[in-house]
């Protein structure tokens, strides 16, 4: 599943990221909006970790969803 298909679909893909990332909130999904530098800036504030960390995880759960 690339990132268009994560967006277009974002209603669904807000449970599997909260799976993966529990202590983002429902204003955090809201504030994403499907959008990846969103999702990465989000998990990177909310876990206190590099960007390019948080890139990764992002990176790593997004070849995940295929």
């Amino acid at each position: 599943m690339n990132w268009d298909q994560i967006a277009g679909n974002w209603k669904q893909a807000k449970g599997k990221v909260k799976e993966q990332w529990g202590e983002l909130t429902d204003d955090d999904l809201t504030r994403i909006n499907g959008k990846r530098d969103q999702l990465v800036g989000v998990v990177q504030e909310r876990y206190g970790i590099a960007k390019e960390q948080a890139e990764r995880q992002v990176k790593s759960w997004e070849d995940m969803m295929h």
